[in-house]
This record gives C-alpha cells, sequence and structure tokens, in this order.
C-alpha cells in the first residue's frame, strides 16, 4: 500500500514532515530569477522547486506541490507541476498533490486517472497521492479509493486549518459536527487499503489550528493517517500537531510551506541553506513533542 511507502520514508528520515511547494513568484529569490529572461516566471519556479527538493531530500520524506500555484500560470505552469512531481520522486520523495479534487463519479475517474496513474510514459502527473474532497459522497471518493487499491494514497478533507471552516464542518447534524460524519466514511471509504503497519492509504486532512477536534478525530480515525496543515505559518504549533499522532509515534505528517521556502528572507544567506535549516528546526521541535 501507498500509505507504507510513506510511512517508511518517514521512519527513514526520522521526520513526520511535508514541505509544502506553494512557489507564488515573490517567494523566488532575485539570483534565481535573474538566471532567466523577463516573463519566464515558470522557468524560474522550476529551478526554485528543483534547489528546495535538492536541498532537502535527503532530510523531509515528502513534498506537497499545490496545484493552484502552477495552474495559475496556464498550461506552462502545468508543465512545471508535473516536471517538479518527477523531479521530486527522482530524488526519492513521497509527492502528495493538493488538488483538493472531485465530482460526479465519471469526472472524478478523470481527476484520478490524472493525478494518480503509476505509469511513468504517458505524461500523467504520477503524484503518490492526491488531498480530495468528499463534499459529493461515496460515488465521487470511489474512483480515489480504486487508486489507492492500486498503489496510490488521498487525503479526504475532514477538518481543514481555515479560520471560516467551521461554517460547514463545525454544524450540528445527528447530534454531531460534520466533520464527524465525515471521519466516520473515511474509515469505511478506507477499510480494503489497510497496509502492513496497519495504516489505511485513505488519510484525512486535519488542521493543525483546531487541535481538540483533531484530537477527537485521532480517536474517531485510530488507522487513518493525517495530514496536518497549519503548522507555521498559519499558528498551530509543535504542541497542537502532537494531538494528531499515535502513541506509536506514527499517524500523522504535518506541512509547512512559506516557512521553509521563504525561510532565507528571514534568516539570510542563500535559500536552498535557509531552507534546510528550517526543515531541520521543524523536525525537532515536532519529534521532541510527539
Amino acid at each position: 500500500m501507498s500509505i507504507d511507502l510513506l510511512i517508511k520514508k518517514i521512519k527513514e528520515t526520522g521526520n513526520p514532515t511535508v514541505v509544502g511547494l506553494d512557489p507564488h513568484i515573490s517567494y523566488v529569490p532575485e539570483d534565481v530569477l535573474a538566471k532567466f529572461a523577463e516573463g519566464d516566471q515558470t522557468n524560474a519556479i522550476l529551478e526554485f522547486n528543483k534547489g528546495l527538493i535538492d536541498a532537502l531530500c535527503d532530510i523531509v520524506p515528502a513534498v506537497k506541490p499545490q496545484a493552484a500555484y502552477y495552474e495559475m500560470h496556464g498550461w506552462r505552469g502545468v508543465r512545471v507541476l508535473a516536471e517538479t512531481v518527477d523531479y521530486a520522486k527522482s530524488k526519492g520523495m513521497y509527492v502528495i498533490a493538493d488538488g483538493k479534487r472531485n465530482d460526479i463519479g465519471s469526472t472524478a475517474e478523470a481527476y484520478a486517472e490524472a493525478y494518480l496513474k503509476t505509469s511513468v510514459l504517458d505524461g500523467h502527473f504520477h503524484a503518490d497521492s492526491l488531498t480530495v474532497n468528499p463534499y459529493l459522497g461515496t460515488d465521487g471518493i470511489a474512483p480515489f479509493v480504486a487508486k489507492c487499491e492500486d498503489g496510490a494514497s488521498i487525503f479526504v478533507l475532514v477538518k481543514t486549518s481555515n479560520p471560516s471552516s467551521g461554517e460547514l464542518q463545525d454544524l450540528i447534524c445527528a447530534e454531531k459536527p460534520i466533520y464527524e460524519h465525515v471521519a466516520n466514511l473515511v474509515n469505511t471509504w478506507g477499510k480494503t487499503t489497510i497496509g502492513k503497519n496497519g495504516y489505511s492509504s485513505v488519510g484525512a486532512v486535519v488542521g493543525a489550528t483546531y487541535p481538540e477536534q483533531a484530537e477527537r478525530l485521532r480517536e474517531l480515525m485510530p488507522r487513518t493517517y493525517f495530514l496536518v496543515p497549519g503548522y507555521g505559518a498559519q499558528g498551530g504549533t509543535a504542541k497542537d500537531v502532537a494531538k494528531s499522532f499515535n502513541s506509536d509515534g506514527l499517524g500523522a505528517i504535518v506541512n509547512a510551506s512559506r516557512s521553509i521556502m521563504c525561510a532565507y528572507k528571514k534568516d539570510g544567506g542563500d535559500y536552498q541553506s535557509a531552507a534546510r535549516a528550517e526543515a531541520i528546526r521543524m523536525k525537532n521541535d515536532i519529534v521532541n513533542a510527539i
């Protein structure tokens, strides 16, 4: 199962974190931009991504490129997304495509095929994992679960880190919040994808900014791996994210994006060294907390 590959990489690095590659052009250092002709932003972004991957691949198990930051540049940006995924995988990193995709069944099948196709010869994105939206229910999730049974993984939005998430996710229905109903569905969807480590390849997105809810969701989904956004720039702390882990020290992988990509702006020096130093600081912070 794909989740076993992620766990293997987490154990090898001793690091339960993932770096979000969300490369707004303002994040790219001037010396990288200067290598390319004016207006050639996408190739500058690709070079920036590759530099970050080179600096982090031996100490961080995974990267999470956010599709929107590439799609905003049109087809050139989508090419950079594909090349970023391939480059990260060539360096041994696990790749979680952050697309939050879903639709009716046939369209969900197309999304699943686009992002989670396992062949390396067909021009697909070849990510190991994809974030998905559960709002359409089981028939919209089933095509992604089928890919999990075939060697991929997904992370279903359950309790997200953004301030207004509670407008829908915290609504009470049948005496419990919506996010608990979604958690129960995640358990059901993941039953056929349990790996050798006891975790399902149908994971859950659970924000670090809501630690009490995360603790409850950990109880409800003991065999579900959590993708935890919200650490660092969004305000989540190591103490907060610790509630997403199980007693075995597994069960969650914590994301940081801007704090690592833009570490050079705060700490000075070249962007690769600054990103590496911040990634190590983050790792130590979280490992000490769990």
